[in-house]
């Protein structure tokens, strides 16, 4: 797709929340993001005695989902609860939350015994000084240009087979191709419902595929889709194609592109890669370690796949492994306090 063929999700805030005080002295650890790897990661720092700040700008990309589904004991639980719930847990070991938009991120000059330092930049003007970075500002789903379809995000217009497959069940599902991996997507919504609708939008779907959806009796349509259409109550009704014909869906499965959010995060330097299928996220290691000494990411920012539950497991792995290097950068600078105190042993 161009970029005059795709348009971001709807975006949605969160309800408004009590923002903490930034901090005025150097922390820790400064966490841009505030989704559930960020909220995770700064959980396994503050419980370590860390001071740790969490910046949150308020737009999750699951914001406009009513549940959040697949995660084990928060499974049906409104993504605004669980992130109420990871606020209040931070906080309560002395976390700090706070409300707004980081526009820059950079490197500063090094504490006098050599430990990094980094400057976050947020909108309104204030600073704040770090001694770590976990960067889990999660991604955003960049949708074809379909008339209708960025509507209904999260609704009836979704993606994910496990985020969302059991609540469409049964329903008439129409696949909206954007590539090659919209062909598994297919077979795994076919799983959901006797009733699938294939609509190829131009991507290429050769013939040993269209075999094993006529085996499974998935519908192909090559027409293009050229916008949604919607019932008397302003619920999906349906597709109108380029021939004007209206083929009845209540629900349609895209898979989006899904782009890292990058901005303001220039001047870390950050590498960022391309993922198959997927679209672009930054390029980590183990535990979220970057190439950039001191900076970690977690969450969809750099695994769009991740749902809730890994991307908040990736955040404590982060969280502990930025743990462990401060503590070595702890105990280098004790050492070199004792160092700095011995008495010069004269030469004879």
């Amino acid at each position: 797709m161009t970029d005059s063929e795709t348009q971001e999700a709807t975006a949605v805030a969160t309800p408004p929340y009590a923002s903490d005080a930034l901090a005025e002295e150097t922390v820790d650890a400064v966490v841009i993001g505030g989704g559930a790897a960020g909220l995770n990661g700064a959980l396994i720092l503050a419980r370590s005695r860390r001071s740790v700040v969490v910046i949150d700008s308020g737009s999750p990309r699951n914001a406009p989902a009513e549940a959040v589904h697949g995660f084990i004991v928060f499974d049906g639980t409104p993504p605004t609860e669980i992130l109420r719930r990871g606020r209040e847990q931070v906080r309560q070991y002395g976390g700090r939350v706070v409300f707004g938009e980081v526009v820059s991120a950079e490197s500063a000059a090094p504490s006098a015994d050599g430990d990094l330092r980094f400057t976050v930049t947020l909108a309104d003007g204030r600073r704040i000084t770090a001694r770590r970075v976990l960067v889990a500002t999660g991604l955003t789903d960049v949708l074809p240009e379909v008339p209708g379809l960025a509507e209904h995000w999260g609704h009836s217009v979704v993606h994910c087979p496990y985020c969302h497959g059991w609540e469409v069940r049964d329903e008439p599902i129409g696949i909206l191709a954007t590539g090659e991996a919209s062909i598994g997507h297919a077979l795994l919504f076919r799983q959901l419902t006797e009733d699938l609708t294939y609509f190829t939008q131009g991507t290429d779907l050769d013939e040993d595929s269209r075999a094993r959806f006529a085996a499974r009796g998935i519908r192909v349509i090559d027409t293009p889709v050229t916008e949604v259409v919607n019932d008397e109550d302003g619920a999906l009704a349906g597709v109108r194609l380029a021939d004007g014909q209206v083929v009845a869906r209540r629900v349609l499965a895209v898979g989006p592109n899904m782009q890292a959010r990058t901005q303001g995060l220039e001047g870390l330097g950050l590498p960022v890669q391309d993922l198959p299928n997927m679209g672009r996220g930054f390029a980590s290691g183990p535990s979220g370690t970057t190439e950039v000494p001191g900076v970690w990411v977690a969450g969809n920012a750099t695994d769009p796949a991740a749902q809730v539950g890994a991307s908040a497991a990736a955040g404590a792995l982060a969280g502990a492994n930025i743990n462990s290097s401060l503590a070595t950068a702890d105990t280098d600078a004790a050492l070199q306090k004792i160092a700095e105190k011995s008495p010069t042993t004269a030469t004879r």
